[in-house]
């Protein structure tokens, strides 16, 4: 038992007049510490935060200085940008085109030339006038089309950029039509519950996987997704 003792009493003699031995103690009970508290501590408000409430859909058509209204800088946070003349919501990938993210210069504008060129910089068109794009290259129209399309998967499509003078759609009007050509489906449907079944079967759902990533892209076409 004495032995045992003496052992003991070697050892603490040893760290605690070692500097070297002793600094390495007091870094182990801080790392133990940390490791402690990372585990029991309570998740902060900041963590906890509720998101953001979905906003409403819209559906009209918009001049380019109307456009420019919705880049993500006014109360409802709504970002808008237009591509190959159509108008989209783009307000679930704020983190990319609202304020501060990498594409916060599409947002509110007409952004078809520099999806075309892959370009995020600002362009000699970027301004209050309808640019008609004529300038643009077969295969710059191409690539256009493409990010259109990827764009129509992805985001909502609101309207139209109109050019000048162009008078608006009135969406109104194409929702009664729709609500009307709706209704004899929804009467077909209920009478052939099994093939409703079976489409379901076979279709499946589609989650919202962003926009697929092109092969020939550079980084600029990658991160619009």
């Amino acid at each position: 038992m004495s032995g045992e003792t003496s052992m003991f009493s070697a050892i603490v003699h040893e760290i605690i007049y070692s500097p070297m031995n002793l600094a390495l103690v007091a870094i182990i009970a801080f790392l133990v510490y940390k490791i402690i508290k990372d585990r029991i501590e309570v998740p902060s408000m900041a963590s906890q935060k509720p998101p953001e409430p979905e906003l409403p859909k819209m559906r009209r058509d918009f001049t380019v200085a109307e456009l420019h209204q919705y880049d993500g800088t006014q109360p409802d946070g709504r970002v808008l940008m237009a591509v190959n003349g159509n108008v989209f919501d783009v307000t679930k990938g704020k983190r990319f085109y609202g304020p501060g993210g990498p594409y916060a210069s599409f947002a509110g504008r007409d952004a078809s030339r520099n999806l075309a060129r892959f370009s995020v910089g600002a362009n000699d068109k970027d301004k209050d006038e309808y640019d008609d794009l004529s300038d643009l290259s077969g295969v710059e129209m191409d690539s256009l089309r493409e990010w259109e399309m990827q764009f129509r998967e992805k985001y909502d499509l609101v309207g139209k950029l109109l050019r000048k003078g162009e008078q608006p759609t009135n969406y109104e009007d194409e929702e009664e039509d729709t609500d009307k050509d709706i209704k004899p489906n929804d009467t077909a449907l209920e009478s052939t519950p099994n093939i409703i079944t079976n489409e379901n079967l076979i279709s499946g759902s589609s989650d919202d996987e962003g926009i697929r990533k092109r092969p020939t892209t550079t980084s600029t076409a990658e991160e619009v997704k």
